[in-house]
């Protein structure tokens, strides 16, 4: 007989050991050489091979956008998109988009202070799933204070419309450090506006260890503003739900490497597998 101490817990039941693939990336919009920047990031998606993809800076412009130029190519026909008007090109928006393998069944955008949402509920083939695309335009060091303000928005926001069946995503570019206080009430290390969310971060629970930078001095288009090298993009799935559901398996990052010698963006973008 097996010895009770050597039966591990079933806290979640039997584990669920499928996954979704998730990337959040911000692809910075019409900036710079855009369409070589365009064909690099394409290709690096297409080598990732997501389920869900989060575009931050994505851009639209009076027929055409950056969400439908990478549907067919990365096979993911489902979109949503809101921006606002783009810094360098007044004719274009700039903003969060959704992409998905799968049917969106729900869509909303909306505005916490300086950090914008797109929401979408996806029609996964083994039930629905949640997801928050951000992006948070309080970009400067000394901005924390509106980018908390912003958090407890976007927290409040998911606790009244989460759903403890259907795994939760929250990702994109927070422009914040993992040791700031936004990031921490996002993890449930200091104190949020409500309690029953809290969020894993995939890079800390199931990255390949070290600091893992998405602003990196090792990538000529982000060495203009002279930071230090941060971690400031960021997949977050909610607490698990029965079998794991949400749980991160693995977190890597993505666009780190030139592509015929163009970096896609300025940022390195971050992709996890997540229990689904």
């Amino acid at each position: 007989m097996t010895p009770v101490q050597d039966i591990p817990p079933h806290f979640y039941g039997q584990l669920i050991e499928t996954t979704v693939r998730v990337v959040a990336w911000n692809v910075w919009g019409l900036y710079g050489p855009w369409e070589a920047r365009e064909a690099a990031i394409i290709t690096t998606l297409a080598k990732a091979r997501p389920d869900i993809v989060v575009l931050a800076e994505s851009w639209a412009k009076s027929q055409d956008s950056q969400c439908a130029r990478l549907a067919g190519p990365l096979g993911l026909p489902h979109y949503a998109f809101s921006g606002v008007t783009a810094q360098e090109d007044d004719s274009a928006l700039s903003g969060v988009a959704v992409m998905s393998r799968w049917p969106i069944s729900s869509r909303a955008s909306t505005s916490f202070g300086d950090l914008r949402v797109q929401q979408a509920e996806l029609a996964g083939p083994r039930g629905p799933i949640q997801v928050y695309g951000v992006v948070m335009d309080a970009w400067w060091f000394d901005e924390s204070q509106e980018r908390q303000e912003a958090v407890k928005g976007l927290l409040s926001e998911v606790h009244a419309a989460r759903d403890d069946r259907i795994p939760l995503i929250a990702c994109g570019d927070f422009n914040a450090d993992p040791d700031s206080d936004e990031i921490r009430m996002m993890t449930g290390r200091a104190a949020a506006p409500v309690q029953g969310v809290a969020f894993y971060d995939a890079w800390e629970v199931a990255g390949p260890g070290g600091k893992g930078c998405t602003w990196s001095n090792s990538n000529p288009w982000a060495t203009q503003l002279l930071w230090p090298d941060r971690r400031i993009d960021y997949i977050f799935t909610a607490a698990p739900r029965r079998g794991g559901a949400g749980h991160p398996r693995s977190a890597a990052l993505i666009g780190t490497t030139p592509v015929h010698r163009v970096y896609a963006s300025d940022h390195f973008g971050v992709q996890a597998d997540v229990r689904y």
